[in-house]
């Protein structure tokens, strides 16, 4: 085995992992403590960096939430995208639209809850929320009324605003459970009874 060169030095990390570095330490800082607990020092601790180059990166504890919000929106994104539209068992389809959300929220758990919380006091989250659940409102909307035209769905007096609806509920029941709220449902049984609620109410049925 060559040895390495004397007096050579790791490779500095670049700017890339150090900001992946910040958001993995406050990631897992909010797993055990609420985010206004949390000290700028102590995520700046877990990335292993100082205080100062945190602040070059990010210029708040809200901002590297927001780029939370941004990675997991992603991940929903693209993994929707690999689904395509509502085939011959259209219950299935849902199930796995939905599996989506209760997957990568789940396993982002600590910080979906902390986004919920802190949407009521920090304007820039809450607007950056609105921006993106409206896309999949509207992703909802688009399909119930494909599925109208197809003769599966059922009359639904507005297609949009019970698409707001449903995904209000699916937000909200994700939040009661990761939270461990009182009354909640088991983490095992979210995606079967939203799927049956969300089928249900489009098509009359829970197994069109």
């Amino acid at each position: 085995m060559t040895a390495s060169p004397r007096g050579r030095r790791a490779s500095r990390p670049s700017g890339d992992e150090r900001q992946r570095a910040i958001v993995e330490a406050f990631e897992t800082l909010l797993r055990t403590r609420a985010m206004a607990d949390i000290a700028i020092d102590e995520i700046a601790a877990g990335a292993a960096i100082s205080r100062s180059a945190f602040y070059f990166y990010f210029p708040s504890k809200q901002a590297v939430l927001l780029e939370l919000l941004d990675r997991m929106v992603t991940e929903v994104d693209e993994r929707l995208a690999t689904i395509g539209v509502p085939g011959d068992d259209p219950a299935a389809w849902w199930r796995a639209s939905i599996g989506v959300f209760v997957a990568v929220f789940g396993e982002h758990r600590s910080v979906t809850v902390t986004l919920a919380e802190a949407r009521a006091t920090v304007p820039e989250l809450r607007d950056e929320w609105a921006r993106r659940s409206t896309r999949w409102v509207e992703l909802t909307a688009s399909t119930i009324v494909a599925e109208r035209r197809r003769g599966r769905a059922r009359e639904i007096v507005d297609p949009r605003a019970t698409s707001i609806a449903l995904n209000a509920m699916n937000e909200r029941v994700l939040v009661a459970s990761f939270g461990a709220e009182l009354p909640a449902l088991a983490a095992d049984d979210v995606l079967d009874v939203l799927t049956d609620v969300w089928c249900t109410t489009i098509y009359g049925t829970p197994r069109p």
